[in-house]
């Protein structure tokens, strides 16, 4: 963000400087009309102030003053996976010496902190994190991020290869004792009997207990964290409720060992343990998958600058070492590195990665310029601004600001844990305690273990990431990202979705929609336009290009078409020539105009009409006269209507926000399942329509572009066309790698479903405990038999979790 300060004048919605703005209604002023359209809809809610709204571009989520002096650090931390972890890493980090606020997300991974540089660094930032257990890291360190991924699928692989060596010597050895009998006869159950019994066997219990031990303590670690940090927190979670269970039959077993009693139940802990993780990271592993998809995204943002020397010569630097001042030169097909003011050139300007309007700006001396923007067409000399920085820069950290401000929720697992665990501990210890009283001894610990145990904590913590896994796997399947777990949550009770315009209702793309031409004379135009470097141009040609076929140009072709062009001039508002002996103009009618030709009145009327539904119209005229017309716009998504009316039918608002005027977007207005449009509204203002509609109700944003990306980090969902920006991709929790604008139904289809699957999942578990706990509290089954029956619950919530989620009907 900028460091403008306070005291100079900002829009009341997105705060962004109003210099030069003359739009002021009832002592408020804005940068623009879709600023102020917004406010006057949506700045009447009663529990919104200024400083709520104004939150994305804060240094604090907190209450805590934030002194200028300190900057603000954000971390990627491994190991956040709840709302609890969030509340903890951020007590802890502002309890650290120098820090100001603190805000984490489980959603993103991210931690951000406001802290005195000279007090305390970023290392020790990251150290004071991990120290807590959890790994944090900057968020551009791949190193870390490759090795915090490595020590995951570490923990997975000792937990599943020395669980399969304790398990096999339960299988050879220990479990005989128990099922020799039914199986083999008295014989052989009372051989392994009296070989366990001996002092010989003691090294063997020993080495079941240290590879336990490491199983716990190394493929536990995080299980023990979450549960440690829900205890620190008070705030019961289904960590702790699986901790309790396995540590509670490790210490039982190994109090066992010391107390020379051989009935040892460490196959609990490893089943308990390797089963939930095995679990998480199979829905770790399908979200990597997932992300991997959309290796495909770039950045545009720009890294070089082409300076202007005091001597006129130019030299290549880095965007880095520009100062404000400072003049550089930008030419066509190049991206504008930062914001400024143009002092020299003429050029058609594509601002729509920022801005979010479609339609190149025609950019002459004393004009501004935004950072990322293309020159399509000409050649321009740039002043650099006072911050020497992009748009693209602001914009960017603004996500950051409101991604790290975007907490996670409670999933239903962890919410139903909060009275669960509470109650199994009571009912655990009140069956301790009576069975002592009655004289039950020893064995009344043990009654009180299997009540633990037979909690079937693997079923319930299976539940959510199993059926998580499914939604990611089958959204995968029809090319939906989903970067966030929560968002089948989330997006359960959606409100209000959010629709960006160009590039999401729309394909983003220049291309001709009508013409009344000749077939001969718009062959000519297209002629003259293929040397052109203008959008609207390359529109017009491409179309020819179309009616050829798509057959392959060959030289002799190239050479034909050039010989039938005697001469070409281009000007700031169109093109002309001579083309087979007639002259020919292709623009503006000012072009006509200056150059003396007359304009009818009809082709006046149409080149309005055209205007008034936000497409560009350009004449086309031969030997002195315009003839006719070519309207170019940018093209609606086929799919577009049936989308935005499916959504308004389930009950959910639909608004259109663009960047674009008014006109481009009054299609929208007229349709029926649209409730609301805003137009004209910058990047900022987008990101402070959506913090407006969240109050009103849970909110989903679907853009594109990097302009987009404010607005889909400050909805409770943001929603991401592929085909857009990586910026985009990173600010969302969806991305629809096909840019097919169907899969928006989709999405909302497999949440549905999802949910659906968890309660499914989390039901069976419940019923389960509603058979098996009294029957524990009764001293009719044993852990042997509560585990066996754990084990069989848990392969009921996985088989339930493999089935496919959208063959469920709604």
């Amino acid at each position: 963000m900028s460091d403008r300060t306070t005291s100079e004048p900002g829009c009341t919605l997105c705060d962004l400087p109003v210099s030069g703005s003359t739009i002021v209604e009832n002592g408020n002023q804005f940068c623009c009309p879709g600023c102020r359209d917004v406010y006057n809809s949506l700045g009447d809610i009663d529990d919104i102030d200024t400083e709520d709204v104004r939150r994305a571009q804060d240094k604090s989520r907190t209450d805590q003053a934030v002194p200028q002096e300190h900057e603000t650090t954000f971390l990627e931390v491994d190991g956040m996976h709840c709302a609890t972890c969030e509340a903890f890493i951020e007590s802890a980090a502002t309890a650290i010496n120098g820090v100001s606020a603190a805000n984490s997300s489980y959603v993103t991974d991210t931690v951000r902190i406001d802290h005195d540089p000279d007090r305390v660094s970023t290392a020790t930032l990251q150290d004071e994190i991990s120290r807590l257990g959890y790994s944090a890291y900057s968020r551009d360190d791949t190193f870390s991020r490759r090795r915090a991924n490595n020590w995951e699928m570490g923990r997975v692989a000792v937990g599943v290869l020395m669980g399969m060596s304790v398990m096999l010597q339960y299988l050879v050895i220990i479990y005989p004792t128990y099922f020799g009998g039914l199986f083999y006869g008295e014989r052989v159950t009372e051989f392994f009997e009296s070989a366990l019994a001996s002092s010989v066997a003691t090294p063997f219990y020993v080495v079941i207990a240290a590879l336990t031990t490491i199983i716990l303590a190394v493929t536990g670690k995080p299980i023990l964290q979450g549960a440690y940090v829900s205890i620190r927190t008070r705030s019961p979670n289904m960590d702790l409720l699986v901790a309790i269970a396995a540590v509670s039959a490790y210490l039982y077993s190994t109090l066992s060992i010391v107390f020379g009693d051989k009935h040892i139940y460490y196959d609990v802990t490893v089943a308990i343990i390797v089963i939930v993780t095995v679990g998480n990271y199979y829905e770790s592993s399908i979200k990597q998958e997932a992300t991997e998809r959309l290796s495909d995204l770039t950045s545009i943002q720009v890294n070089e600058a082409r300076r202007v020397r005091e001597d006129g010569e130019y030299e290549d630097i880095t965007v880095d070492d520009l100062e404000a001042g400072d003049h550089v030169l930008v030419r066509s097909g190049e991206r504008i590195p930062v914001d400024g003011q143009i002092v020299d050139g003429d050029a058609a300007v594509d601002e729509a990665v920022v801005t979010g309007e479609s339609l190149p700006v025609r950019k002459t001396a004393g004009d501004a310029v935004v950072g990322c923007s293309m020159v399509t067409d000409g050649a321009v000399t740039v002043r650099v601004g006072d911050d020497a920085m992009s748009s693209l820069d602001r914009i960017s950290e603004l996500v950051w600001d409101l991604q790290s401000d975007s907490h996670g929720i409670q999933k239903l697992a962890d919410k139903l844990a909060t009275i669960f665990v509470p109650v199994v501990l009571a009912l655990a210890v009140v069956v301790t305690g009576v069975n002592l009283l009655l004289g039950n001894g020893v064995s009344s610990l043990l009654i009180g273990l299997t009540v633990l145990i037979v909690s079937c904590p693997c079923a319930l913590g299976l539940a959510t990431p199993l059926a998580v896994a499914a939604g990611i796997r089958d959204a995968l399947e029809r090319s939906i990202v989903i970067f966030d777990d929560s968002i089948f949550e989330r997006l359960r009770d959606a409100d209000t979705v959010i629709f960006d315009k160009t590039g999401t209702l729309t394909t983003g793309e220049m291309t001709v929609t009508e013409s009344d031409l000749e077939t001969e004379l718009f062959e000519k135009a297209s002629l003259l336009e293929e040397r052109s470097s203008h959008p609207v141009g390359k529109a017009i040609a491409a179309e020819r290009s179309v009616s050829d076929d798509g057959a392959t140009e060959s030289v002799s072709d190239t050479n034909a078409k050039d010989s039938r062009i005697d001469s070409f001039d281009s000007h700031r508002n169109g093109v002309m020539g001579i083309v087979d002996g007639d002259e020919i103009i292709v623009g503006h009618p000012d072009l006509f105009r200056d150059q003396g030709w007359e304009v009818p009145a009809d082709i006046t009327n149409r080149i309005t009409d055209s205007r008034e539904t936000g497409r560009i119209p350009v004449a086309v005229g031969r030997n002195g006269t315009a003839e006719g017309v070519i309207v170019v716009g940018d093209e609606l998504r086929t799919a577009w209507d049936e989308t935005v009316a499916s959504i308004s039918d389930d009950g959910k608002d639909v608004v259109v926000l663009t960047g674009d005027d008014a006109r481009a977007a009054q299609q929208f207005r007229e349709h029926a399942a649209v409730d609301d449009v805003f137009a004209g509204v910058p990047p900022e203002g987008k990101a402070e329509t959506v913090k407006r509609f969240n109050k009103t109700g849970r909110t989903v944003m679907v853009g594109d572009g990097t302009n987009d990306a404010p607005a889909l980090a400050a909805a409770d969902l943001g929603i991401a066309l592929g085909g857009g920006t990586a910026m985009a991709a990173d600010a969302a929790d969806v991305a629809l790698v096909d840019d097919d604008l169907a899969s928006v139904d989709t999405v909302f289809e497999l949440a549905q479903a999802t949910n659906r699957r968890v309660k499914g999942n989390i039901a069976w578990a419940f019923c389960y405990n509603a058979i098996a706990i009294p029957l524990a509290i009764m001293n009719l089954l044993n852990p042997l038999f509560a585990a066996l029956a754990m084990a069989g619950s848990s392969l009921l919530v996985v088989t339930n979790s493999t089935r496919s989620l959208l063959s469920e009907q709604k």
